[in-house]
């Protein structure tokens, strides 16, 4: 992510799922309000899926300690899921979480959201407690996981 508009379009991407299923969090409103201080300025990163000049999906990767990576704020339009895309997003921040010198990346997720975890299940995460990860600031998570890389 490097502009104002690729920002605006993860937060408005996000803001729609989230609210499609949960609420929206105080800790989802301040990643999504500004991205940059949030996620890219301590070293992690947002990867942005477009189709032509339209920004269709995107994924963070919010660093945690100097080689620990929280996956965050994947989410896809609802017009074009179940097509792939969420996994080569996930396939994209697994290499650029390498690059960015992430030995372990970790996530939680809901069990409402049966597909998203079979999908990290099939691209090499694995159930932990949530004791063994930092824990995601957000109060839907109910499903931890984690890959090491």
């Amino acid at each position: 992510m490097t502009t104002t508009a690729e920002a605006e379009a993860f937060r408005t991407l996000n803001e729609e799922w989230i609210s499609h299923f949960f609420t929206i969090e105080e800790s989802d409103r301040k990643t999504l309000n500004d991205p940059f201080t949030a996620i890219v300025g301590p070293g992690g990163d947002v990867l942005i899926v477009r189709d032509g000049e339209e920004i269709i999906g995107c994924v963070a990767l919010v660093r945690s300690s100097d080689d620990v990576f929280e996956l965050s704020k994947m989410t896809v339009l609802p017009t074009v899921r179940g097509r792939g895309i969420g996994r080569q997003l996930i396939e994209a921040a697994i290499a650029r979480a390498r690059e960015l010198g992430a030995t372990t990346l970790f996530l939680g997720s809901n069990t409402r959201l049966a597909n998203a975890v079979h999908l990290y299940e099939t691209t090499g995460f694995q159930h932990v407690s949530p004791d063994q990860i930092p824990l995601p600031p957000y109060a839907r998570a109910d499903v931890f996981m984690k890959m090491a890389l």
